[in-house]
């Protein structure tokens, strides 16, 4: 019978072409942090590229407006506009507009290019009813688009609300894990989405003021916890990690205050199960 290989090494040789990937592309500047953390427990995304998208839209939707619309990014980083850092952009919404014909030129500023140049993962979007073409497109510090983007959700409002302020829909700043919702069973490898509500997201080789950077820690009975940090700005994670109860803590961390942190997380409880 052949020998079975233990499930750790899998994600670190899928570390490993990635790593082999990257240096192939064009690695980051010597000094900055990957856009892999280098844990064992972290894999590559089963589609292995890189794309920014929605995490609480899905086609042919209909909604009210105003309505608060949220971002996602795979196997990138975020960093303010102006800045650079690793290969990390900053999200643009495009509304009814398709993907530029020449990606070395910076987007244009209008109602239909909306630019997200704080570090911000969410924006509330007012719009009279009727149906919209929506694109997630991430673009680098001066506003020139990278191939990261997302494929186009059709939008239907129905209505359009008087008197609801962007204030009542987003709440208080907060941040939170999206995915995988507390108390459940998952099989790996899977998905751990973050998401900053009110506070901006940045690479911490930026050094930039007012913006923070992922932590998790996962927490098991009887062991010290494992920590990783998101310091190239990624807001989620792919986790193969060994069957288990554990425990999720979520921080944001000060890219500028020696990581002092900023927010944390309710706790999400996990079961993880063998393949």
């Amino acid at each position: 019978m052949p020998t079975k290989t233990p499930c750790l090494l899998f994600p670190a040789l899928a570390a490993l072409l990635f790593a082999s990937t990257v240096a192939a592309q064009g690695a980051a500047p010597a000094g900055e942090a990957p856009e892999l953390v280098p844990h064992p427990w972290v894999t590559l995304p089963s589609t292995r590229t890189a794309e920014s998208y929605f995490t609480n839209l899905k086609d042919g939707d209909v909604k009210e407006a105003p309505l608060v619309v949220r971002f996602g990014l795979s196997m990138r980083g975020i960093v303010p506009a102006g800045k650079t850092a690793g290969r990390a952009g900053h999200h643009h919404l495009l509304v009814n507009q398709p993907l530029p014909l020449d990606f070395k030129q910076p987007l244009p500023f209008t109602e239909k290019y909306i630019h997200f140049g704080k570090g911000q993962m969410e924006t509330v979007l007012n719009l009279p009813p009727g149906k919209y073409e929506l694109r997630m497109l991430l673009a680098d510090q001066g506003h020139i688009p990278f191939f990261v983007y997302s494929k186009p959700l059709t939008l239907t409002i129905g209505k359009q609300n008087a008197g609801v302020t962007p204030a009542s829909l987003l709440g208080p700043a907060r941040i939170e894990i999206m995915s995988p919702a507390d108390s459940t069973t998952v099989r790996p490898p899977f998905r751990v989405q973050f998401h900053a509500s009110g506070y901006n997201i940045s690479h911490v080789g930026a050094k930039a003021p007012d913006t923070g950077h992922f932590r998790l820690l996962m927490e098991r009975p009887g062991r010290k916890p494992e920590v990783m940090n998101f310091t190239a700005g990624q807001t989620e994670v792919w986790l193969n990690p060994p069957a288990d109860d554990y425990t999720l803590r979520l921080e944001l961390a000060s890219t500028t205050d020696a990581g002092g942190v900023m927010a944390r997380a309710d706790a999400v409880n996990l079961k993880v199960v063998s393949r």
